[in-house]
């Protein structure tokens, strides 16, 4: 009986030692710092002085549509859907390239894009918006955020890969990853966990050693009882700050999962509340930078017009705005807007679209 008691003991802990270890190699462990891949076509023109170029933001819900209230749309995690019908999916896809193409930004910054997922059917979705929109967009580059060989959670049960990406119609030189303060948990639940970043990408300038820097990033979000957001703002901003005291020209747009400060939180609903902290952590970024919507703008009679999200199970119309574009001091803000009007029903955020003039003199036209 004792050995057959040794041989079951051992066995369990080798169980254990496997789980543990695929658990490690299984899932993203990224650097702090890591250089991303760039895809630019070699006849992508750089930016010239003093040029305007447009900029959209967009949090696409990885082209699951406005049909749904996944688990993770609840506090509890008590949402009833898992994935969206591959109906759905193609829908979406269709829709969030409508938009961009009548839009036609130079830059787009998206949020919320599977690779490799199972409940997206395992495909390449920046791959395949890249293939919907424009061929002028000749450069992108992407980063995950979420990467898992397989997540055993029962709303999940399989592969795992979600990413941000950045698409331009200017010649990209270098694309880096930062890694971004992680939610505390146990040795376990930290590989599982999302591992937020923000993903720096250059724009050239012509005749210029300096590029524009775009930065596109999307926070945590459900990280109610630790300093986790304050710690990402902070990180966040030192990244901007590195690059203004350098005269570099730069913009940060995605999903800051954070309220405007102002009246934003008094307007919430009681049990909405609970997802943010009265003083928004977004403070520190807007005492130094100016921010799309303008604080004006949030706290103005018309702010429902930049609202910007709409919490599946929750709201059946937009309540909040979370979704911002930062901008240096060097550059000049021209128009800017959510996208309203026919974007409700694609994504639970809306897109967020600003023009941007570049420092120095720009081109005479012929």
């Amino acid at each position: 009986m004792k050995k057959i008691i040794k041989i079951a003991g051992s066995g369990l802990l080798s169980l254990i030692v496997a789980f543990l270890g695929f658990s490690y190699f299984g899932n993203y462990q990224p650097s702090e710092v890591e250089e991303m891949d760039i895809v630019c076509d070699a006849k992508s023109p750089s930016l010239t002085p003093g040029a305007t170029v447009k900029v959209l933001s967009w949090n696409v819900q990885y082209m699951a549509g406005k049909n749904y209230v996944f688990f993770y749309d609840k506090l509890d995690g008590s949402g009833k859907d898992s994935r969206p019908s591959r109906q759905d999916i193609d829908l979406t896809f269709d829709e969030v390239a409508r938009v961009i193409k009548e839009e036609n930004p130079d830059i787009i910054l998206i949020q919320e894009v599977d690779e490799n997922s199972k409940r997206t059917d395992y495909e390449n979705q920046v791959e395949i918006l890249k293939n919907k929109i424009s061929t002028e967009y000749g450069c992108y580059t992407s980063a995950f955020y979420h990467k898992s060989a397989f997540v055993p959670h029962p709303m999940i049960m399989g592969s795992v890969g979600l990413k941000m990406a950045t698409y331009s119609k200017y010649k990209m030189t270098k694309s880096i990853r930062h890694q971004l303060e992680k939610i505390p948990a146990n040795i376990l639940m930290k590989q599982y966990n999302l591992k937020r970043a923000v993903l720096e990408t250059w724009i050239s300038i012509e005749g210029s050693d300096k590029p524009l820097a775009l930065f596109n990033t999307h926070l945590d979000a459900f990280a109610q009882g630790y300093d986790t957001m304050e710690k990402q703002v902070k990180e966040t901003k030192e990244l901007l700050d590195s690059k203004t005291k350098g005269d570099i020209p730069w913009l940060i747009g995605g999903d800051f999962n954070l309220l405007p400060p102002g009246e934003s939180y008094a307007r919430l609903a009681d049990d909405e509340k609970a997802y943010y902290q009265k003083e928004t952590e977004l403070q520190k970024i807007f005492q130094n930078y100016s921010g799309i919507p303008a604080l004006k703008d949030v706290n103005s009679k018309e702010f429902p017009k930049w609202f910007t999200h709409i919490p599946n199970g929750r709201s059946s119309v937009p309540d909040r705005t979370i979704d911002f574009i930062f901008y240096s001091p060097n550059l000049k803000i021209g128009k800017y807007y959510v996208r309203h009007q026919d974007t409700q029903k694609i994504s639970d955020h809306m897109p967020l679209v600003a023009y941007f003039t570049l420092p120095g003199k720009a081109e005479k036209k012929q």
